[in-house]
């Protein structure tokens, strides 16, 4: 039995489809992602644009007819904050239906966390030592403190790229106080996050997905030249070269990172901003070790699909 699920976040519609055997258990037999960017313009303004839906409307197309080419029995729809927090997303998920015949299930922040750390656990060992899972979205970023045991605490903040970028409208390259602007607005945001942290011992980082993957691929270009990372699942980020990366990001334009090996184009406009968002996470909370995870939320959902979590 092949199973999709499609997961319509703010910047990307992501699409898995995976193959179950009678043991249900689940192999990978295709991912792939389209820049829909239905935040652009509207997240901060709780709204998605027309233009948005259309770029919406656009990614389903193309998912729905790369499914098509598959034997394809069920499709499963998970729509993240963009959607939620729009006070037109009812309206989106009704023209979808309408459209192309797919139900979204529009989850609530809490749910999201819970999803992403079902993905992350599947492929990251996690142990009795506690560590912290962090996952930029475009909307929102989730943040889950686990060990081995499960969830022990997990917040969704309203913190996140697209979210970023339509408050600091960065310069190329982007300036100080620009850098300074966004600190201010994360420390700010993250309060909860601080309080709770200082009753845990944590020095692991796990980042899921999204601009974690982008950071990794770019790091192991150079330090691994030869290593297909896309065969793997997770990645160590040397916290010197993630320094260095991090550097070069600040003193580029869109342009010169256009050129970077290995920079994905849909996220050259945000990538200073969420290594930013990551560079200051780290410093804040002390971290020593931090892991690239490509299993998120997409990985969660099928796991709990076939666990009859969902």
């Amino acid at each position: 039995m092949q199973i999709a699920i499609i997961d319509l976040g703010t910047n990307t519609f992501n699409l898995l489809i995976t193959e179950v055997n009678e043991n249900n258990q689940y192999t990978i037999i295709l991912e792939d992602k389209y820049p829909s960017k239905i935040g652009k313009g509207g997240i901060n303004k709780n709204t998605i644009t027309p233009e948005a839906f259309e770029r919406g409307f656009k990614a389903l197309e193309t998912h729905l007819s790369t499914i098509a080419k598959y034997n394809v029995e069920q499709i499963s729809c998970f729509a993240t904050a963009a959607v939620r927090s729009a006070s037109n997303g009812k309206t989106f998920v009704t023209q979808v239906k309408e459209k192309f015949n797919l139900d979204i299930n529009v989850i609530q922040g809490d749910k999201e966390a819970e999803l992403i750390f079902d993905g992350v656990k599947q492929v990251v060992p996690i142990g009795r030592e506690k560590v912290l899972i962090m996952d930029i979205g475009g909307g929102s970023t989730e943040f889950i403190i686990a060990n081995k045991d499960g969830i022990i605490w997990k917040y969704s903040f309203n913190v996140g790229a697209a979210r970023m970028l339509d408050l600091v409208k960065p310069s190329e390259p982007i300036k100080p106080e620009e850098i300074k602007t966004l600190e201010e607005y994360i420390n700010n945001e993250l309060q909860l996050l601080f309080t709770e942290i200082q009753k845990h011992d944590v020095k692991r980082l796990i980042g899921s997905s999204g601009s974690f993957d982008t950071i990794a691929a770019m790091i192991a270009a150079e330090e691994h030249p030869h290593l297909d990372l896309s065969k793997t699942t997770s990645y160590k980020i040397d916290l010197d070269l993630f320094d260095t990366l991090h550097q070069r990001y600040l003193n580029s334009t869109i342009e010169e990172r256009l050129k970077m090996k290995k920079m994905e184009p849909h996220r050259v406009e945000m990538i200073v901003l969420a290594s930013a968002f990551i560079q200051f996470t780290i410093n804040k909370l002390s971290l020593t070790e931090v892991y690239q995870c490509n299993y998120a939320l997409k990985e969660g959902a099928i796991y709990q699909i076939l666990n009859k979590k969902i």
